[in-house]
């Protein structure tokens, strides 16, 4: 009796100290940044509902944006400008830290993957 009080126990002391995962469904809406670096100006992206839309270098795009699941949205600029923004931009959530996320990007269907960080600022 006392192997299987003190097992219980174990496993209680266990699942109590787990870290619980953040959930990704935090990105979905909300402020965001993206930093500069040698990839991207600085960015702000708002995201209402089916819309993202992005700050930078004094410009503004509106993109729609679609979730296929937690970890994979794909955006289309609304109104494109190229013929390259016509294309959709599929990205990938590969990592969750907190208020952030690392990911990559795909336009079109292009082997170019674009990877960077998004930080929540504000919901």
């Amino acid at each position: 009796m006392k192997k299987i009080v003190l097992l219980f126990s174990f496993f209680a002391l266990l699942i109590g100290c787990k870290e619980k995962t953040p959930s990704p469904d935090r990105f979905k809406s909300g402020t965001f940044e993206i930093p500069a670096d040698k990839s991207y100006s600085k960015t702000i992206i708002t995201r209402i509902d089916s819309l993202q839309i992005e700050q930078y270098e004094q410009k503004i795009d509106t993109f729609s944006i679609s979730w296929k699941n937690n970890f994979n949205y794909t955006l289309v600029m609304i109104n494109p400008k190229s013929v390259i923004d016509e294309d959709p931009i599929y990205v990938k959530i590969t990592n969750i830290e907190n208020d952030s996320y690392d990911f990559e990007a795909v336009i079109g269907h292009s082997n170019f993957v674009q990877k960077g960080s998004i930080t929540k600022i504000a919901d």
